[in-house]
């Protein structure tokens, strides 16, 4: 008899500079992209080269985060400095999404 062990696939995306209204919808498309692809089972969004988060970019992750929900998949935000960590804790998100120090602490599982 053979043991199966299933991997899930890992996709990352590390958007850079400002995440507003000005890109946000773009931040959202590439969101949406990587969690729809077939063989992923987690989007990890390492926020490292993140400078600031307006409500538009926080609107795409949350959107993110129910689509990731919808299909039963992972949304996990990695590397998120101490001025991004407060817009998640004033608006309470902090208790909604997953948090990691870096892509590496990250659990694989969804």
């Amino acid at each position: 008899m053979q043991a199966v062990l299933e991997c899930p696939k890992i996709a990352v995306i590390r958007p850079q500079g400002k995440l507003n209204a000005a890109n946000a919808l773009e931040f959202e498309r590439d969101l949406t992209t990587a969690l729809t692809a077939n063989d992923v089972a987690i989007l990890l969004v390492d926020l490292a080269a993140v400078e600031s988060l307006d409500s538009a970019g926080l609107m795409a992750l949350v959107s993110a985060l129910k689509l990731a929900q919808n299909l039963e998949r992972g949304l996990r935000l990695c590397s998120v400095s101490p001025a991004l960590k407060i817009i998640f804790e004033l608006t309470q998100l902090d208790e909604v999404f997953e948090f990691g120090d870096n892509a590496e602490s990250v659990s694989v599982s969804p």
